[in-house]
């Protein structure tokens, strides 16, 4: 079976009709699964969730596989009480993002492993995998031959997916960094990560793009492509590939990879192509055990 494309759950607070036209296109883009929901910040309220389930009804009548992500890091019970209507939805799949939404789903239905659950080895992918797991999404940290070892002793019927396109989501915190950059405390946020529809360029001291903020969770500056290990993941058994959501030219980035899974693009003029169309540079460092930010030239690796 070929590798499967799956949009990631939106990491950023759009305006609610921009987020319903976003996935009234995503019904007509080439990817299989649809994750949705809030994953960030319960603050961002600018869609509920009989939203996200209307969203849901949709792209699932376009013939998607629809996931409805958890929150990734939950601080109140009023979020332990959203998080358990989700995983009651009765009609779809959900991604766990916290050990609180394992324990709400495990033994009661199967679930998603996202990818902020910290599997770092078989021990705890086998553990997750007990408890209700049909899916795992690897740490975005990982290196191949770690992936590789994990693949080597899992459970056939688990699924694997990886990240490969997108900001890469590092870290989350308990503080908002995008309101303390404007000078507001966090509980008066004023919902500032609006105005920045793919969160705010850190630099460091040389002036170099180091990391994006984007409320409380901390994003690489680059942009993660695992374009260039397509038939490599193929051929070590992955399952889907996930594409995070950015608000320009999705549709195009899609498509590449499809086309490229699909052999009808090669590597080379797939990132050509992503070149054009990226507002940073781009990494796939972590995938080779290097710094995460590097990015390995395509022409070294089939040399």
């Amino acid at each position: 079976m070929a590798v499967r494309l799956a949009l990631g759950p939106l990491l950023y607070y759009w305006p609610r009709e921009q987020v319903f036209d976003f996935y009234k296109q995503a019904a007509e883009w080439p990817v299989d699964i649809v994750y949705l929901g809030e994953v960030v910040c319960s603050k961002r309220r600018a869609l509920k969730l009989d939203d996200w389930l209307a969203i849901a009804e949709e792209l699932s009548a376009a013939g998607k596989e629809v996931v409805l992500s958890t929150l990734a890091l939950v601080e109140a019970e009023s979020e332990l009480k959203t998080m358990l209507r989700i995983i009651e939805n009765g009609d779809y799949l959900i991604e766990a993002n916290d050990m609180a939404a394992v324990n709400m789903a495990a033994g009661h239905r199967p679930f998603v492993a996202g990818p902020h659950l910290n599997l770092y080895n078989q021990e705890s992918v086998s553990l997750i995998h007990n408890s209700g797991a049909i899916r795992w999404v690897m740490p975005v940290e990982l290196a191949k031959e770690t992936l590789q070892a994990m693949l080597d002793s899992s459970p056939s019927e688990l699924e694997t997916e990886l990240f490969a396109w997108g900001r890469l989501p590092l870290a989350f915190s308990a503080r908002c960094f995008t309101a303390r950059n404007a000078g507001l405390p966090k509980d008066d946020c004023q919902l500032r990560c609006g105005d920045y529809p793919e969160g705010i360029i850190m630099h460091s001291q040389e002036e170099q793009p180091f990391l994006t903020i984007n409320g409380i969770q901390t994003q690489s500056a680059t942009t993660y492509c695992l374009l260039d290990a397509v038939a490599e993941i193929a051929e070590m058994g992955v399952d889907v590939l996930r594409i995070s959501p950015q608000p320009y030219h999705m549709a195009e980035v899609v498509e590449i990879f499809y086309e490229v899974i699909d052999g009808e693009l090669s590597v080379e003029e797939g990132i050509e192509s992503l070149r054009k169309i990226t507002t940073s540079e781009l990494s796939n460092g972590f995938w080779y055990g290097e710094a995460g930010m590097v990015w390995r030239e395509v022409r070294n690796l089939i040399s």
